[in-house]
């Protein structure tokens, strides 16, 4: 949590310094006008709908429903990009993705013998969600192909060992924050049969999914899932814009009450939910909502210029490292990198630590910044790794970008005597 505060602060004492450090959305097509235009169209949704102008004026300034009103457009969206299909009633619309982390993670976690285990290196949002609510946490270390089942397995067994339970897991399925990483289509099947053989509920988080290549997109575990053991984790920050701070939990699990009731574990949730923020903005929920009825539920389509843009960026990152740390003179200058195929982040492997220290270093004197893969780590680890976030810069930035950064790790590389390391 500290360390995401200090590289803010690195940030605003180096505003000359290209970041790779943020991971921000690209934001070079968003429009002003278009705001009161998605608005006047979910209104015009709602009166072609029937609903009539008192409720309309009470849904946009009153306290709205606990977990949002635009449920069943969210709804139809999932079924439409995502192949989830759930009633509207098992959708919570929340305050950003962060909410309904902590959403979920205080109506999961009962007591202090109840365990989140984490894919690791894993987003600092779910860390410090954990941490807030004195959650213990485990860290599952990822491999190349992201969560591997068998050492989430031997992982749950050890917490058992212990005495406590292994309650749930989180990860991101496609183009994991930070490392990139991609769990296959295998590995997705087994790690849910693994839960629901131990009772366990995979928190899925899915970002950056949407934005997969032509052709090579994976379905979500949601949408395999055909046992419940599934919590889905949304957001708007990448297909709308970060400023709407709204998200989603999918949870169609149903809850048996007294009397024999039933109702589904998001309603279940609300009254965790109105204990954080009561109510999601309205006036976000109708801005986003008309988006979704403009766009006939499928954002995949509406946001495939920016998928394009995404993967250009990644594209000169990679040529750039390249470029600069040719891969077989790798023993000359000790630098490699993983290759995703989409998503916002890659990995790079140095041969220094690469600190908070280091990274302040090289924004002060080489100007770029970056993200210690360290701050990502549960229990420790990756401490001679960097985080590049490619997403929110231009192509040419990107390429000076990492030339700067081609001479930071030459003056810092033990034995390089300040020499910039050879281009091709």
């Amino acid at each position: 949590m500290d360390s995401m505060r200090m590289l803010s602060e690195t940030a605003m004492r180096f505003p000359a310094a290209l970041s790779f450090s943020s991971g921000a959305p690209y934001d070079g097509t968003h429009d002003p006008a278009t705001l009161p235009v998605y608005l006047d169209r979910y209104l015009r949704h709602l009166r072609e709908g029937g609903v009539p102008e008192q409720r309309i004026r009470k849904l946009l300034f009153q306290y709205g429903p606990v977990n949002g009103f635009i449920r069943e457009e969210v709804a139809r969206n999932l079924r439409q990009d995502e192949g989830i299909d759930v009633p509207a009633d098992a959708v919570m619309i929340t305050s950003g993705c962060q909410e309904a982390m902590l959403v979920a993670l205080r109506g999961l976690i009962t007591g202090p013998q109840d365990v989140l285990l984490t894919v690791s290196p894993a987003y600092v949002g779910i860390l410090g969600a954990a941490r807030m609510l004195d959650v213990p946490l485990v860290g599952v270390p990822e491999g190349p192909d992201g969560l591997d089942p068998d050492t989430l397995a031997a992982a749950v067994a050890d917490v058992r060992a212990s005495g406590r339970r292994p309650v749930a897991v989180y990860l991101i399925p496609d183009f994991s924050n930070p490392s990139g990483t991609v769990v296959p289509l295998a590995a997705r099947h087994r790690l849910l049969e693994l839960a629901r053989r131990e009772r366990l509920v995979v928190l899925e988080d899915n970002p950056y999914g949407l934005f997969a290549r032509d052709g090579e997109q994976l379905p979500t575990m949601k949408s395999l899932d055909r046992h419940g053991s599934v919590l889905y984790l949304g957001s708007f920050a990448k297909t709308a814009f970060p400023g709407a701070r709204l998200g989603y939990l999918v949870a169609d699990q149903p809850v048996s009450g007294t009397g024999g009731s039933v109702r589904t574990l998001a309603e279940e949730l609300s009254r965790a939910k109105s204990m954080f923020t009561v109510g999601t903005s309205s006036l976000s929920q109708a801005v986003v909502g008309g988006m979704l009825v403009e766009h006939d539920y499928d954002l995949r389509t509406a946001t495939r210029a920016t998928t394009a843009v995404y993967a250009e960026r990644l594209d000169t990152t990679l040529a750039a490292l390249a470029g600069h740390f040719p891969p077989e003179r790798h023993a000359e200058h000790g630098v490699s990198w993983n290759t995703p195929r989409g998503g916002f982040f890659l990995t790079v492997e140095v041969p220094f630590v690469a600190d908070l220290a280091a990274m302040e270093r090289c924004a002060r004197d080489f100007g770029v910044s970056w993200a210690p893969m360290s701050m990502f780590h549960v229990g420790g680890g990756g401490d001679r790794a960097m985080r590049l976030g490619f997403s929110n810069l231009a192509p040419d930035d990107i390429r000076e970008g990492v030339a700067r950064l081609a001479r930071f790790i030459s003056d810092t590389t033990p034995g390089r005597n300040g020499h910039e390391v050879p281009r091709k």
